[in-house]
């Protein structure tokens, strides 16, 4: 119910929208902008086409509700919307905005485009906005909110109260940060211990020194494992000198985990990692994917090739044909399985190179237990229905099938793992290039098992 409600209002804004531009109703226009959430604009403005798009944008001011929109956007949809904006109706707008968000909205266009911005900013947010552009993509350094509330660590409680009150300008203030004589970072306060513990009392008596703190160049899933584990509101970015640089809330490390697990899930199904693929075009899609799926290409002549080396095999015993696609399709998704898995588990930090042999032992040990099983089912299902066949069908089809899940839990588990070890993206290795592999492998053992037992039989 709540889907559907939510469905409608989402058509009845769109519908509502398009009646006021085919009017030419620009005041109506920004009173209805005015009106409606920024995330909701942003998600209602992948209904519209390009022209429509753009009559929408020129109307919205330069206000904190248009950096939200801009930040909550399909990156594609951002990046097309700011690069036909002229360079002074988008510097107005980046005034709106804090240095994160600059940073990235600047990250989506051209090097030469985000000068021309850049250049009419006022110079201090010139400076900062070129620092923190500096940091890698994918970054804390990137994320990071610069505007922070600390206070020096032999504050008392009731002056930090005070302070905290008159702050207007920092960003996020889950909790206090306190700093030494050097601009260190030195300890971490919440709130609700500030606010109950008596008013003469120390800051740096009431502060928790252990602080879970990251560089700026400290990759985005770095850090959103940091929050997840210890449920932090923030996590405070640090230089070599300990010197408190920014922090990276919550709200963006939602984002990073929703953008991290899509890229993922792609990457498994093998249609690459782009998030916005389904923004793209038909040929853009069909770009993306090819590469992926040619390893799969790759991997089916390879089995057609050990298929006709074998087909002096296949003329003795027809019956072997019927089953190489409950080979190929179970071992596929046996590999799949255990691949996913891993992959998961390591983003999850659930696994790691500590236990690793463990679970690719456990994964061995589901592999024979699914493969015996189902090979006992297959290998009496082949028995019964070709009786004219070898009475050594059914043990060839069972046999090869358990080895063939065995292998493709091995597989599916092991790939990730290593390359996990190398510190290369364990989710390229999945779908296709794993899938194709045990493909290759288990119709090779299938009849190497049946020229065993068929032919010496």
């Amino acid at each position: 119910m709540k889907k559907e409600m939510y469905s409608s209002e989402v058509t009845l804004l769109r519908d509502t929208f398009r009646r006021l531009l085919r009017r030419h109703a620009k005041t109506n226009i920004v009173k209805l902008i005015d009106k409606t959430h920024p995330s909701d604009l942003a998600l209602i403005f992948r209904y519209f086409n390009d022209s429509e798009q753009n009559a929408i944008f020129s109307s919205m001011l330069a206000s904190e509700d248009t950096v939200k929109f801009l930040y909550e956007l399909d990156e594609s949809i951002a990046t097309r919307l700011i690069e036909n904006e002229t360079p002074e109706r988008l510097a107005d707008i980046m005034e709106q905005a804090s240095s994160n968000e600059q940073a990235f909205l600047m990250g989506l266009v051209s090097d030469q485009f985000a000068t021309s911005v850049i250049d009419l900013l006022q110079a201090e947010e010139q400076e900062e906005l070129e620092e923190m552009m500096a940091y890698p993509d994918d970054s804390a350094g990137i994320l990071m909110y610069t505007d922070v509330f600390t206070l020096h660590e032999e504050t008392k409680a009731r002056e930090a109260i005070y302070a905290l009150q008159d702050q207007e300008d920092a960003e996020m203030v889950f909790y206090l940060y306190t700093l030494d004589d050097d601009g260190r970072l030195t300890g971490v306060i919440s709130l609700r211990d500030l606010v109950t513990t008596p008013g003469e009392t120390m800051l740096k008596d009431i502060m928790s020194k252990n602080i879970q703190a990251v560089r700026p160049e400290t990759d985005q899933e770095e850090v959103a494992r940091i929050v997840s584990q210890y449920n932090f509101l923030a996590v405070p970015v640090v230089d070599a000198d300990e010197k408190l640089l920014g922090i990276v809330t919550v709200d963006s490390v939602v984002d990073v985990i929703r953008e991290e697990a899509t890229e993922d899930f792609l990457q498994l199904a093998g249609a690459g990692k782009d998030r916005e693929i389904l923004l793209k075009s038909s040929w853009e899609n069909a770009r993306i994917r090819l590469p992926w799926l040619f390893a799969s290409w790759i991997g089916g002549i390879i089995a057609a090739f050990i298929i006709g080396v074998f087909n002096n095999i296949l003329e003795s015993a027809i019956a072997l044909a019927a089953f190489i696609p409950v080979i190929i399709g179970m071992g596929g998704n046996v590999g799949t399985q255990s691949s996913t898995i891993i992959v998961r588990g390591l983003a999850t930090g659930r696994v790691s190179f500590e236990n690793s042999i463990k679970v690719l032992f456990k994964e061995m040990r589901v592999g024979l237990i699914l493969g015996t099983l189902y090979g006992i089912l297959l290998g009496v299902f082949a028995i019964f229905q070709f009786l004219d066949a070898s009475p050594l069908l059914g043990l060839v089809v069972g046999l090869s099938i358990c080895i063939s899940m065995i292998l493709a839990a091995t597989i599916g588990s092991l790939v990730p793992l290593v390359l996990n070890r190398f510190d290369i993206d364990p989710a390229v290795a999945t779908g296709p290039f794993v899938t194709t592999a045990i493909d290759v492998i288990g119709v090779a053992f299938y009849f190497i098992i049946a020229r065993s037992f068929l032919v010496a039989g």
